[in-house]
């Protein structure tokens, strides 16, 4: 996961879509030095294309068109379902370019089939790129050379970290991972936040110890060169409350079961493949 200072001087970026997921990697760039003047939108949502234009001042078109051919990265921000009509919509001023796709489980080959081009490389982002705190795995298809690589850290690092994959089946693995991780944490905050309220806290007191816990032993887990069984076995002293804790939940098969969802998790990642890839 390496850093890259950004050469943004003779960039164009077009962002199909301009969603969530498009807003953090804009909000990015230009935090980075991109002149808002190398970045257009195609938006086809009026509101959206309005908080686009006045959040970032930057281009927002409604629908792809001759504007598209100055783009030297173009990266799909569209939801699934809706790729391939913007593809074909798109492809006739996109050949040139190199593609950035961060649409949930539509494979490389069908992108490319999509937009007649193999220089594409896949993305599986998560939410916290909404506030830099991203973690985004990538894969490259053969065509997308050395500097296209480069080119793609630039704009994902604007988000948070990245981490590149050798094959790309293994982002089936990475969305039900860290491209889904953050529901898994928000719904054990959430049961956190019950359990304290239950137990005689104020909501907002609970919420706010469930939370600063999470991010205190995320930031202990990241620094600490030990693995995350060790650091647990810190915690837990036989018979105290920690350890009770623990054993009630390995006797309901907590780990077990949370395993088992991450794999259907993963599962539904590869179907969805098939399914989009399928025509």
């Amino acid at each position: 996961m390496t850093s890259h200072t950004p050469d943004n001087s003779h960039e164009h970026i077009a962002f199909i879509g301009g969603g969530n997921m498009a807003s953090a990697i804009i909000g990015g760039l230009l935090k980075r030095g991109l002149p808002a003047g190398q970045i257009q939108v195609i938006e086809p949502f009026s509101e959206q294309r309005a908080r686009l234009a006045q959040q970032f001042q930057v281009e927002v078109s409604e629908a792809p068109g001759a504007s598209l051919n100055c783009a030297a990265l173009v990266v799909w921000a569209v939801k699934p379902q809706t790729f391939r009509e913007a593809a074909e919509q798109s492809r006739a001023h996109t050949q040139n370019a190199l593609h950035l796709s961060v649409a949930a489980g539509i494979r490389s080959d069908t992108i490319a089939r999509w937009l007649g081009t193999e220089r594409v490389v896949r993305a599986m982002p998560n939410t916290p790129a909404l506030i830099g705190q991203g973690m985004t795995a990538l894969f490259a298809r053969p065509a997308a050379s050395a500097a296209d690589r480069l080119a793609v850290e630039r704009v994902v690092q604007t988000t948070g970290a990245y981490l590149w994959l050798d094959q790309e089946q293994q982002l089936d693995a990475v969305t039900a991972l860290s491209g889904s991780g953050p529901a898994y944490v928000f719904y054990f905050i959430e049961a956190m936040v019950q359990a304290g309220t239950e137990m005689g806290l104020s909501p907002e007191q609970a919420r706010h110890l469930a939370i600063g816990t999470f991010v205190g032993a995320s930031a202990l887990a990241q620094e600490s060169t030990e693995p995350p069984e060790v650091l647990r076995g810190r915690v837990t002293s036989k018979g105290g409350t920690t350890y009770a804790a623990l054993t009630s939940m390995e006797q309901s098969g907590i780990k077990a079961r949370f395993i088992q969802a991450m794999q259907a998790a993963r599962q539904r990642a590869s179907e969805m493949g098939d399914e989009f890839g399928a025509s």
